[in-house]
């Protein structure tokens, strides 16, 4: 089957099988008289394992070290566990990351909703913004020109 017949099966674009290819994850014959990547049916099971993947997360480069292990005929299962199970802690602290920025946009909105809208006018840029409360310790992540932070002494005397 050629390019296009796998991605129709596969129900992903010409391009999706072709940036695969490029990837090393799908390898296809070539036609011996015109050149036209050739996939067997292998290689649709192969496409849909990768689109699995993809759903579950994991990247071209994982991919590619998974269907390696697969291909050496070891399984790569214990591998996926492992990747699997590093990577939730992270999507965790993410999700709530996330979280407190939509409760952060929905306290700025309802404190938004009766306050007029503002023109810049050289001192105020958006008054919308510059009304909401910075959050604790910003100020000293806050640096001036010199880099110093704001509120710190620096170590370099002023010219």
């Amino acid at each position: 089957m050629k390019v296009s017949e796998l991605a129709r099966a596969a129900g992903v674009t010409a391009e999706t099988v072709r940036h695969y290819v490029r990837e090393g994850l799908l390898h296809p014959a070539r036609h011996p008289d015109n050149g036209y990547q050739l996939f067997e049916r292998g290689d649709l099971e192969r496409l849909r394992f990768i689109q699995r993947a993809r759903t579950l997360g994991f990247g071209v480069a994982e991919i590619r070290d998974i269907l390696a292990h697969a291909d050496q005929g070891d399984s790569p299962c214990p591998m996926v566990r492992d990747l699997l199970a590093s990577r939730l802690p992270e999507i965790h602290a993410r999700i709530a990351e996330l979280q407190a920025l939509a409760a952060r946009m929905e306290q700025a909105l309802e404190a938004w909703a009766e306050m007029p809208d503002g023109t810049p006018d050289g001192h105020s840029l958006c008054r919308l913004i510059e009304s909401f409360p910075e959050p604790l310790g910003n100020t000293e992540r806050r640096a001036d020109r010199r880099g110093t932070p704001v509120g710190a002494t620096s170590t370099e005397e002023t010219p």
